[in-house]
Formats: structure tokens, C-alpha cells, sequence
């Protein structure tokens, strides 16, 4: 009885050392950028959260090799905020191609934007 016991605990220890799987994204600080510029609402922060994103979209290391999902409509929306309409939707429109779940949610804003 003790040896199965034994040999449980060893079987139990093993099995809760699993290596860390690699990410699906690459966020970088995206959240935080976010954060702050929520948080206070300036040219500075904007222009921060925009570099985030622009990191986030351009330099993907995750294990999918996609952009995170709202990522591209999160940045598109804030291009839009900022004057550049065009690179916006674009952005939007590819938001919508890679989770078409969001369609739904994102075509009402790029149909309030093309106003």
C-alpha cells in the first residue's frame, strides 16, 4: 500500500512539471499603453497606445503569427481618432477577415466612420 502511494506522489510530482507552452500572441505593452491612455486622454498617451499597436500588428512573435484579436480594430479606431481614416478601415476590414466572430461589432463602427 505504501508503494502506491509512493508511486502516486512521484507520478503527481512529475506530471506538475510541465514546461511553459509558448504564447499565442505577442502583446508586448499594448495593455498598459492602453491603460494610460484611457486613463488620461492626451496627444502623448495617444500617440504611445498608437506605437504600441503598430509594434503589436508589425512585429507578431506569437506561436500563431496573427495579430491578437481586436488588436487591429483597437488600432484602427484610434487611427481613425487621430485623422488617418483610410489606414483605419483598413485596419478594421482586416480585423473583420482574421475573426469573423467580430463582424458583427466591427461593420456598425466602419459604417459610422465612412459617415
Amino acid at each position: 500500500m505504501k508503494r502506491v502511494f509512493f508511486f502516486a506522489a512521484v507520478v503527481t510530482l512529475f506530471a506538475s512539471c510541465d514546461t511553459p507552452r509558448a504564447a499565442m500572441y505577442s502583446w508586448y505593452d499594448s495593455e498598459d499603453a492602453t491603460y494610460q491612455y484611457t486613463k488620461r486622454n492626451t496627444e502623448e498617451r495617444l500617440n504611445a497606445a498608437m506605437a504600441q499597436y503598430e509594434l503589436v500588428v508589425k512585429q507578431q512573435k506569437g506561436t500563431r503569427q496573427v495579430v491578437p484579436p481586436g488588436i487591429n480594430a483597437e488600432y484602427g479606431f484610434l487611427l481613425c481618432k487621430a485623422g488617418k481614416n483610410e489606414e483605419g478601415l483598413v485596419l478594421l476590414n482586416e480585423e473583420m477577415r482574421l475573426y469573423p466572430e467580430s463582424e458583427k461589432y466591427i461593420s456598425r463602427i466602419v459604417k459610422q466612420l465612412k459617415k
